[in-house]
């Protein structure tokens, strides 16, 4: 029986890996293996970096909804304990939106878990 090479397979895998990574930096671009290093590299960089955008993202939040609440002479963790009393259920992201855009609704929100 005739040996099987798969050149043309071969050769879609190796455009597809190329294809991935154009726009890289010298044989990163050009050589198949460098390329391939580069493609699983990346690959692993925006697994890892998609949990960061998250942790990031909530540690902005938590630094305007204190900045926000200490305007109104509250800490944080003060604020946050006051709205669980309370039962207010506003998320982080939500508060921060209000903190910068809306500074009446959010001390009004301040005001009503200090009340509670």
């Amino acid at each position: 029986m005739a040996r099987v090479k798969g050149g043309p397979f071969s050769h879609r895998r190796h455009k597809r890996v190329l294809s991935f990574t154009k726009g890289q930096f010298g044989s990163r671009h050009r050589l198949i293996r460098r390329a391939n290093e580069a493609r699983l590299k990346s690959m692993w960089y925006a697994t890892r970096d998609r949990k960061n955008r998250k942790r990031d993202l909530r540690r902005l939040w938590i630094t305007r909804i204190n900045a926000g609440a200490r305007q109104n002479g509250v800490s944080y963790s003060q604020l946050i304990h006051a709205m669980r009393k309370a039962n207010i259920q506003l998320n982080r992201k939500m508060l921060a939106d209000l903190a910068v855009r809306d500074p009446q609704a959010f001390t009004a929100v301040i005001q009503k878990a200090k009340s509670a």
